[in-house]
């Protein structure tokens, strides 16, 4: 087969292509773990900000972090469960959506890509110019992580894979893109999937990530609104403005889709 010819070959510009989405957001994620090498790795500013984002969250009354965490901290198998959580649903869940999304065809895949691509690049700039300690930074709070690190394969230190610990920004909480990423999720699945159960699934799993993420001790309750708001703002500029109910634009785009070769399932 001419050289022509093989590029022209479906097969080989669908590999082509899926390598290049592949190498975009391995890039991507290698950027969002490495920010710590052009942060301001200084503990003190960060931590001063996180006390000043705990007093605004104790004026109105979303302090919870404290009492979720000591729960965390007092349930062995809670805590085991929900480190597992962390520690993986966060980069599978995210990469399967987006294997599915490839799958489905570019009008589809190439504005929720562009969406997470915006967000994820405007979170790593507000690590760099706003660190933020997290929780189990300050007195008074447990690593959860850390906890559990023995029954894991994450490491004891930064919440990061075992070894990888210093390579990673531990001052990159504010805002959270394990919440960002969640909310994206359970948006693409809102707009693309006309089964409830798989629906509620993904809206499950960005309360989940939520939930887990504030009760280990990785995140304050501001930095997940702070992550949804990122997120939103993404989708805003890449889809429009969202509605009140995502529901609407699920529908309107099953009907536009009903009788295509893209029509959900």
């Amino acid at each position: 087969m001419t050289t022509p010819a093989l590029l022209s070959n479906p097969l080989v510009v669908r590999v082509w292509r899926g390598g290049a989405e592949a190498l975009l957001i391995g890039v991507l994620w290698a950027g969002y773990s490495l920010s710590r090498l052009f942060a301001d790795g200084s503990p003190t500013p960060a931590v001063a900000r996180a006390h000043r984002l705990l007093d605004l969250e104790r004026f109105v009354w979303l302090d919870i972090e404290g009492w979720l965490n000591n729960w965390f901290a007092g349930s062995p198998a809670l805590a085991l469960v929900c480190s597992y959580y962390y520690a993986s649903a966060h980069y599978v869940v995210t990469a399967a959506v987006l294997l599915w999304l490839w799958r489905r065809g570019s009008q589809i895949y190439s504005p929720a890509r562009r969406v997470l691509v915006l967000a994820t690049l405007a979170a790593l700039v507000l690590y760099l110019v706003l660190p933020m300690a997290p929780p189990r930074l300050l007195p008074g709070y447990v690593d959860v992580l850390q906890l559990t690190s023995a029954d894991g394969w994450w490491g004891g230190h930064a919440s990061a894979p075992r070894g990888l610990g210093g390579y990673t920004n531990q001052l990159a909480a504010f805002p959270s893109m394990h919440a960002g990423w969640a909310l994206w999720v359970a948006w693409v699945v809102q707009r693309e999937v006309r089964r409830r159960w798989v629906r509620v699934l993904a809206w499950g799993h960005a309360a989940m990530t939520a939930f887990v993420i504030v009760g280990t001790g990785n995140h304050w309750v501001l930095d997940v609104v702070a992550g949804w708001l990122v997120m939103a703002a993404a989708f805003g500029l890449v889809y429009g403005p969202l509605p009140a109910n995502p529901c609407v634009a699920s529908c309107r785009g099953t009907a536009s889709r009903a009788s295509g070769p893209l029509s959900p399932r």
